[in-house]
């Protein structure tokens, strides 16, 4: 492991323990499935690979890329994606350091779901903000009506 770098804090011994004896429950509070959906539909997960399957970024050049994403977030998502096989990351030994950030195989086999989902998303936008604003017409009233 290189120097500097944390371990994403986990449960490696629950996860194969359960892995290997039943069969994956999503709708289980303690299957490491449901652990695993929370990380890859998280919106920063979900930008930072999109991002990664147009080439290898360093992180600046991410952070640059996905407005609103603090240092720290950006950092804690890469770790985690990284301990997933999702994304690689790749250290040169320059001065300073040089490290890029790339998607891996099983990471560009998510991709292709998480772009229907994106697509749908922004296919679907304009109906969805017509439905928020129905809805909120429809509470101001409800409020209203209870005075």
């Amino acid at each position: 492991m290189q120097e500097g770098t944390l371990i994403a804090p986990g449960y490696p011994e629950e996860t194969a323990a359960t892995s290997g004896t039943h069969a994956p429950d999503v709708y289980a509070a303690n299957c490491p499935t449901r652990q695993l959906l929370d990380r890859v539909a998280d919106k920063w997960s979900v930008l930072i690979l999109t991002t990664l399957g147009n080439g290898e970024m360093r992180f600046n050049a991410l952070k640059r890329r996905i407005d609103g994403i603090s240092q720290k977030m950006l950092s804690q998502t890469l770790r985690s994606l990284e301990r997933d096989g999702l994304v690689l990351r790749h250290v040169v030994p320059t001065v300073p350091v040089t490290v890029s950030y790339a998607i891996s195989p099983l990471g560009s086999e998510l991709l292709e779901a998480l772009q229907a989902m994106i697509d749908w998303a922004e296919a679907r936008m304009a109906q969805v903000t017509l439905s928020q604003l129905a809805y909120d017409a429809r509470e101001r009233e409800l409020a209203l009506m209870s005075f």
